[in-house]
């Protein structure tokens, strides 16, 4: 057994899960037993598996497939896949009907306002048909149909995912304004609070010095098992993130899909990262509960910080039976109020509700629901139920009540269990970094 001051080497970690006693927990089980009191050694934890569910922007695919016979035409100049733009090449595909493509996170369908290539991306992941049209350099147009399956080369690519946790965004002027970090417009006045980050479940929360994450590093991305391919985009001591790779045929749709902000269309991805427990530095970081963890909160006009909460401010710890009840959104069909105009399908930025063309049913989606919880603030019926936050900030006369949440905390969770699973069954093989990485100060 490893001395609990030397600590473990990643080959240790390594034989036990091959031996079968390995010790794993996610990172919530193992700040659960830190609120019982509890105060777990080296000798308690193995491998803390970790995740983060949230709009990530820095997301895009790279796609090849073939679209036509031979010599149907020279190149294609503009391609759309259900609607959205798709931008051509690298690779120019003179003649030979196959087409390299990258879909950016961000675009939106010029035929369905409500449709983004997250949406596309989910729905190629679920097995859907979709449909391609070309505008060729000569001035033809052609159409054709695809599915996941007919395109060989399918890998989501991630230029910058997984933040260390994020920021909390108030609006102190008067004027409500549109902003990424909201679904509509953002009121004025402190009058509500929108945050983005999954807390103590986040990887590089758990592992801030990248002792066990770097280049080279097996994660999972939507449920696919890929790669760290170093540091992301805007990266920064302060405020690191990664860029990561994985193939979409092995994704799944409950762990992704599109999401509109009041600025267009964001991308939902999922990340969950194994961290062997290699030292007690490291398991500092990782005993850090959501009361430890700070969360700045900054004007969402101007980006400056005014006020720091933590995440224990806004991730509240009610359960029943052992079940976290605050991370997900339920619908109450009995208190539906039946609106002729339903607020809450109109600004759902998921599009998890919809109600019946008479208007006498509303369907919610629970595969769909991203419980980003707007919908509990502006439900007339309050049929939809999530226990939101209220937070005092000083010098605000009120309590500012958070109304959207931009990161997934249930479907985290999730990632961060399937993880666990993974290993234990020997399907997931934890690898150790090829590389380091490093931020600019």
């Amino acid at each position: 057994m490893a001395d609990s001051k030397v600590g473990k080497t990643f080959e240790q970690i390594r034989e036990k899960i091959d031996r079968g006693d390995v010790v794993i927990l996610t990172a919530q089980e193992i700040c659960d037993r830190v609120r019982k009191g509890e105060i777990p050694t080296l000798h308690d934890i193995d491998v803390v598996t970790t995740a983060t569910s949230a709009l990530m922007s820095g997301t895009f695919a790279v796609l090849s497939f073939k679209v036509s016979e031979p010599d149907t035409f020279t190149k294609a100049a503009r391609v759309w896949i259900n609607g959205v733009p798709a931008q051509v090449g690298p690779c120019p595909n003179e003649r030979i009907g196959i087409l390299d493509l990258i879909v950016f996170g961000t675009e939106q369908s010029v035929s369905d306002p409500g449709y983004g290539a997250g949406d596309l991306f989910r729905d190629l992941v679920a097995g859907n048909k979709v449909k391609v049209k070309i505008e060729t350099d000569e001035g033809q147009n052609l159409t054709c149909f695809t599915t996941l399956k007919q395109i060989p080369h399918a890998m989501l690519h991630a230029s910058r995912n997984a933040f260390k946790n994020y920021l909390a965004f108030v609006n102190p002027g008067k004027a409500s304004i549109s902003t990424i970090f909201h679904s509509d417009k953002m009121k004025g006045n402190y009058e509500e609070m929108t945050f983005c980050g999954c807390g103590e479940l986040n990887p590089l929360k758990n592992d801030p010095e990248l002792k066990t994450i770097g280049m080279g590093t097996k994660v999972l991305i939507n449920g696919a098992q890929g790669f760290v391919t170093g540091p992301g985009t805007r990266s920064s001591a302060d405020h690191p993130n990664l860029s990561g790779v994985a193939d979409m045929h092995q994704m799944k749709p409950e762990f992704m899909g599109g999401f509109k902000t009041g600025h267009g269309h964001d991308i939902i991805t999922t990340w969950a990262v194994a961290i062997p427990v290699l030292d007690m530095d490291m398991l500092t970081h990782i005993l850090k509960t959501d009361d430890d963890i700070p969360l700045k909160v900054v004007d969402v006009r101007s980006r400056k910080p005014i006020f720091e909460i933590t995440y224990g401010d806004v991730w509240n710890k009610n359960t029943e039976n052992g079940v976290e009840t605050d991370n997900r959104v339920e619908f109450n069909w009995k208190t539906c109020l039946k609106c002729d105009d339903c607020p809450v399908e109109k600004s759902c930025p998921v599009k998890a509700v919809h109600s019946d063309p008479d208007g006498n049913v509303v369907h919610f989606d629970r595969s769909k629901c991203f419980n980003c919880g707007l919908c509990v603030s502006i439900c007339k019926g309050n049929s939809f139920l999530s226990n939101m936050s209220s937070i005092e900030l000083d010098g605000v006369e009120h309590k500012v009540p958070v109304t959207l949440r931009q990161s997934n905390r249930a479907t985290a969770l999730k990632a961060a269990q399937d993880l666990k699973k993974q290993i234990q069954k020997g399907v997931f093989k934890i690898t150790k970094p090829v590389g380091k990485i490093s931020f600019p100060d």
